[in-house]
Parts: structure tokens; C-alpha cells; sequence
């Protein structure tokens, strides 16, 4: 689901190697990487490094092409702090800068590795965190909302015209998104991760240790972030723990669970119709149907 990243990453052809070496050169920021990191972290490295004052250590070099620092600091990183400062296992930004067209950051590295399967115990773990998320900006004002799209295209994602071209199914379902009564943001003051799934939580002993790829982080609703959750736990959690969450789902007023749901229902239909396979289409069009009338 790191569809704006994962895009502009292969279409610039940024790489860590060509990263570290330009902030080498216009940062004196001496970086040795290491390779790029699996599971979430797309757009990503481990690196290892000095910081001015500090001890040698490994973190993690991330980068998101077409942004500007001070976006990002008024935005996702403003977000991504708050969740920090309220003990969430988030990571901290060690070191950002801007490199051409790119933000470059040098993160913490957390412990643990991206979840491949979700049991009940995970479960319960990420309702915990995603509870503690609600309300952290509201002495935020000024940090973006949640934008659904859902009557217009996304910045390279969420698009509306693959839908419709794909088949009378693709259509009728994109038809439904577009009539889902929402404002264009979505309101709140709590923290929404914006990619909340599996391969972004770590974990270590049955235990999340951390919550990483903060990229897209804005205000909302957090009960978006559950939304997300369930879609990224399709076909990677046993039945009982994917009902679970549903019940949870059932729960979440229709004015902020129907937006939500017709936003990651065009997300991962128009991303699986452009980059995958005609089967992995099916499973997000069965998934998307379950709650869009």
C-alpha cells in the first residue's frame, strides 16, 4: 500500500547508494549503507552512521521523491512526533533534509520485523495503539487532514478511470465510491497513520515493537487506520480474527466507516488493476463489496 512512494521510486530511480552520497556531499552526512529494508519500508535502507555527538549506530535511511521538508515537517513528521511524544513505539527522526526533489531522513531503527500473519493477540495490540492515537493533534491545528478522493483522482493513486475501464463490476463499484456522501477531508483531531498494515508493524515475540513508514500521516478519524488494517489483514489472519475486527468495524459511526471504506476500496482496487494480477482484482472487488451499498 505504499502506492505514491512506490511509484515515484521507480520512476525516478532514486536508490540509497546515490542518496548517501549526495548527502555526503551537501550535509557532510557520512552514511555506509547497508541494503535496502524488507516487509513496509519501501523507499528504504539500513544504513549505518555517526551523528555529530553521538555514538555509531544503525538506523534506517528513508526517502519520498516530489515533497518538501517543510511539508513534511508541518505534516507527516508533525504527526508522526505526536504519536512519538504520547509513547507510542514510533521511531524517531534523527536526521531530514532536502535532496533535489526529495526529503531524505535518517530514522531510528526499531526492534522487531513486519508481521507476516495476524493472530488475536496482534489483534488486540493494534486496537490498543489505536486507541491511544485519539486526539494527539488537537493542539495541531495547522497539520493536514485525511484527503479520500473519492470524486477525484489521487496524486498518482486512487484513481477513478481504471475502474471504470475494467469491467462492468469495476464500474458499478467505482460508481459507489464517487455517491458515498463525505466531505473531501476527513475531520478529527486524532492521529491517522494512513497505512496501518501489517508489514508496517513490527514485532518480536508476539509483541509490537513498532509502528513504521509514517509518510502519508495526517489528522482524521482513527477508526481510518482500522479500516486500512482490515484490508491489509485480507488473506493474512485466520477467519475468527478478521471477524474480530469486523465486529470492531461495526461499531464505527456510518459518516466516518462508509468514507473510510470506499477510500481503501478504490486505493487497492485501482493499485491491484495496474500492477497486479487479475485474481488479486477479484479479491478487492469481493472485499470492497462487503460494505459498499
Amino acid at each position: 500500500m505504499d502506492e505514491r512512494r512506490g511509484g515515484w521510486q521507480r520512476a525516478e530511480k532514486l536508490d540509497a547508494e546515490g542518496l548517501a552520497a549526495r548527502l555526503r556531499i551537501e550535509h557532510g552526512v557520512r552514511l555506509e549503507v547497508e541494503g535496502p529494508c524488507a516487509g513496509g519500508e519501501v523507499g528504504a535502507a539500513f544504513v549505518r552512521w555517526e551523528p555529530v555527538g553521538g555514538r555509531r549506530r544503525r538506523s534506517v535511511l528513508k526517502w519520498q521523491p516530489h515533497s518538501r521538508l517543510q511539508d513534511l515537517r508541518a505534516g507527516p513528521l508533525a504527526v508522526q512526533e505526536s504519536a512519538r511524544a504520547a509513547g507510542l513505539p514510533v521511531p524517531a527522526v534523527e536526521f531530514a533534509a532536502q535532496v533535489g526533489h526529495a526529503v531524505v531522513m535518517v530514522q531510528e531503527l526499531m526492534p522487531g520485523a513486519p508481521v507476516d500473519r495476524f493472530d488475536a493477540a496482534l489483534l488486540g495490540q493494534a486496537l490498543q495503539l489505536n486507541a491511544r492515537q485519539a486526539g494527539l493533534l488537537q493542539h495541531h491545528p495547522t497539520v493536514p487532514p485525511v484527503h479520500l478522493y473519492l470524486a477525484e483522482d489521487g496524486p498518482g493513486y486512487c484513481l477513478h478511470e481504471p475502474l471504470r475501464r475494467h469491467s462492468a463490476r469495476g464500474a458499478a463499484l467505482e460508481r459507489r465510491i464517487a455517491a458515498t456522501p463525505a466531505d473531501p477531508t476527513m475531520a478529527g483531531d486524532d492521529v491517522v497513520h494512513l497505512d496501518f498494515h501489517p508489514g508496517n508493524l513490527l514485532a518480536s515475540n508476539g509483541i509490537i515493537t513498532g509502528v513504521v513508514d509514517w509518510d502519508g500521516a495526517a489528522r482524521g478519524h482513527r477508526a481510518f487506520d482500522l479500516v486500512t488494517l482490515r484490508f491489509g489483514l485480507n488473506n493474512r489472519a485466520d477467519p475468527e480474527v478478521t471477524s474480530r475486527l469486523d465486529d470492531v468495524l461495526d461499531q464505527v459511526p456510518t459518516d466516518v466507516l462508509n468514507p473510510a471504506w470506499a477510500h481503501m476500496s478504490l486505493r487497492m482496487s485501482d493499485w491491484a488493476i495496474r500492477h497486479h494480477a487479475p485474481a488479486e482484482v477479484q479479491q478487492w472487488f469481493d472485499l470492497a463489496e462487503q460494505r459498499l451499498s
